[in-house]
């Protein structure tokens, strides 16, 4: 029992500083990774020395994987699938053309402003190509922006989000075998993509055939199967290719959000719930395993090449996705702006350092503090910034937010009672 108290500490202090901070985020309607970022680093090595991850082990990368497993399926589950019919194009652009737009012009600054050899370079470039859901869905909520540009903006966060784990691993097995083909690339690319959407589509597609049986599974159990099934559908993925279960992740939450679910208001507020937990866990642990001091040591160049990845990359990206796709400049203007980082990036960056250091390789504590850097930057300047720009170019609806109020009052007051939905009206 002595042995383990010092984890059970660590895992409590992780969880209370995390909802801490979520709750103040809340209250003074800032982004909550602004604060779970502060309480990480106020409490872990370079700060209090309350919490050191070193203490889970290889644990660290369970609770990371099967973490951003949940997140990643809560952000295809909250997708507004009609909507996205309207942007189709510009998003498509944006996961396929945006991502190596973004690969290829990170992977330069970070080679000639942050002196990184070139497979460092772009490795870091590969894991900064996502942007991701944790970070974009509630600053939206927070501005309420007008629908074409939030649909835009949550749809990139959740497609790019795989997409770019998966190159990265696959950069990242480049640079740890140091000779690879780029056809043998692209065809890890499509093989993990192609198992991830193959077990998705077919695991999302049974399970929601299973949740509409309400004499087979009870209400209390609904919610509790979709979790089993989306983590061991996620492991059973990982087993066949390593990161195909963040696509598999996604496209269950699609295919369950598609099959409207009689049950899908609880669905959703519950795996909202375990989304901000793990969230908030994973940014806690990674922030306070962060060396300060690697931050810095990074000097001027990196933090012009976050610069150049935030004003020159990502408008550069936006312009050639949106190109002809009837989107005003300010919308345009918007969307070049805001990409914050989050978690993906984080985790895997962590994860990569730890994987270069046992080959060897130098670089991985580099690729983590400027990843970090990254984050801290788009996360404070950008989510910062974006309400005030949003009222600037007159894209913030006060009736949307009224409206999403609306409906999640809506739902909360619906209760399921023998698979069918009961109003306080009836």
């Amino acid at each position: 029992m002595e042995e383990s108290l010092p984890i059970t500490i660590l895992i409590s202090v992780t969880v209370v500083a995390g909802i801490a901070a979520q709750v103040l985020a809340g209250y003074f309607h800032i982004p909550s990774i602004v604060l779970l970022l502060l309480f990480g680093i106020l409490l872990g090595r370079d700060g209090l020395s309350f919490l050191n991850p070193s203490l889970l082990g290889i644990g660290l990368e369970v609770v990371v994987s099967l973490s951003v497993a949940l997140i990643l399926f809560e952000g295809g589950l909250n997708l507004q699938l009609g909507e996205l019919k309207e942007v189709s194009t510009s998003l498509r652009n944006l996961v396929t053309l945006g991502v190596l737009i973004t690969f290829v012009g990170a992977g330069i600054a970070a080679h000639w402003l942050s002196e990184f050899p070139w497979p460092i370079a772009f490795l870091y470039a590969s894991l900064v190509v996502v942007t991701g859901p944790t970070v974009i869905n509630p600053l939206l909520k927070q501005i309420g922006v007008e629908k074409q540009v939030s649909t835009l903006l949550e749809g990139e966060g959740v497609f790019i989000d795989p997409i770019g784990a998966i190159l990265a691993v696959i950069v990242l097995n480049f640079v740890l075998s140091g000779n690879v083909q780029p056809l043998i690339l692209v065809k890890a690319l499509v093989l993990r993509l192609g198992i991830g959407v193959a077990l998705g589509l077919g695991g999302g597609c049974l399970l929601s055939q299973l949740l509409k049986q309400d004499k087979f599974l009870s209400q209390e159990l609904k919610n509790l199967v979709v979790l089993a099934s989306v983590w061991g559908l996620f492991s059973l993925a990982q087993v066949l290719r390593s990161e195909s279960g963040l696509v598999v992740a996604v496209v269950m939450g699609i295919v369950l959000k598609a099959s409207n679910l009689p049950s899908e208001s609880l669905l959703r507020r519950f795996n909202e719930q375990l989304s901000i937990l793990a969230n908030s866990v994973l940014f806690i642990l990674l922030a306070a395993d962060l060396s300060i001091a690697s931050v810095f040591a990074l000097g001027w160049g990196s933090v012009l090449t976050v610069l150049v990845l935030m004003v020159i990359v990502r408008p550069i990206d936006i312009l050639i996705s949106t190109w002809n796709q009837g989107l005003k400049w300010q919308q345009q203007l918007f969307l070049s702006w805001v990409a914050p980082r989050g978690i993906v990036a984080a985790s895997l960056a962590s994860l990569f350092a730890v994987s270069l250091t046992k080959q060897g390789i130098n670089g991985g504590d580099s690729i983590k503090a400027l990843v970090f850097l990254t984050i801290i930057m788009t996360v404070f300047f950008q989510g910062l910034t974006a309400p005030w720009l949003a009222s600037l170019l007159n894209l913030r609806l006060i009736s949307q937010t009224e409206e999403e109020y609306s409906q999640t009052a809506s739902d909360d007051v619906k209760t399921q009672s023998d698979g069918k939905i009961v109003s306080p009206t009836s």
